[in-house]
Parts: C-alpha cells; sequence; structure tokens
C-alpha cells in the first residue's frame, strides 16, 4: 500500500498575494480609510486529465478564482481578516468542484498595533 497522498492533494494551483484594497477590520478608520491586503490561495486537486488533454475544461481557471477573491474582498465587509479568509475558502469549494482542498492567505501588511512589524497574516485550510 503506497504512502503517497491521492493527487487530488500532491496536484496544486497556487494564486500569490493577489492584491486589494479593502475596507476591512473592527476599528471605524479601517472601515473609513481601507487598506491594502494580499490573499494567496492554493487548491488542491487532481490536475492529471488537464496535463494529459492540455484542457482547461479539466482544470480550474485561476482568473476565475483572483476575480472571486476580489469579489468577496471588495465586496463585502468583515470585521476580521479570519472571517474574510473563510468566505474566499468556502467560495471555492462551493463553486469549483474539482477543487478539493484549499489554503486561503489573507496578509494585512499595515495591521493597526502598537508594535513594529512586517505584516500579520490569517491562512486557513479546508477540505470536503
Amino acid at each position: 500500500m503506497s504512502s503517497l497522498p491521492t493527487p487530488a492533494v500532491r496536484d496544486r494551483i497556487a494564486l500569490a498575494r493577489i492584491g486589494v484594497f479593502a475596507h476591512q477590520g473592527q476599528c471605524d478608520d479601517e472601515h473609513r480609510l481601507g487598506e491594502r491586503f494580499y490573499i494567496s490561495v492554493s487548491m488542491g486537486l487532481d490536475l492529471t486529465e488537464a496535463g494529459r488533454s492540455d484542457d482547461l475544461g479539466a482544470s480550474v481557471s485561476y482568473a476565475e478564482i483572483a476575480e472571486l477573491v476580489q469579489e468577496i474582498a471588495l465586496g463585502r465587509r468583515f470585521g476580521i481578516v479570519e472571517a474574510l479568509a473563510e468566505a474566499i475558502a468556502t467560495a471555492v469549494l462551493d463553486g469549483f468542484a474539482r477543487v478539493a482542498e484549499v489554503t486561503v492567505t489573507v496578509d494585512r501588511p499595515n495591521a493597526a498595533v502598537a508594535v513594529l512589524l512586517d505584516s500579520v497574516s490569517v491562512t486557513i485550510t479546508r477540505g470536503r
């Protein structure tokens, strides 16, 4: 018996640091002024058929995923980035049946905290 993961877990499509300027957070200033967020999405799915057939229909369009991320981040307000990440993960799994697992990272480079830091990020992984 092989200990290798199934192809759906081994194969991945990743979108790194989709930039959005959104009005998220707990503070009134965050809602009023907005700030930059960078969102990364990594999806586990079986890409065997897509690789052999050279057919996008056997894969997932990363352009559609990027549009979905922007639509959620810009179209809804969230108090915490965990909720933003959860909404994106849920939408990817609900909208793209080929995706078996999704990891979403929301990076907040200008988090309103009283210490000097490069960024704050939240990463969640969800699967079927």
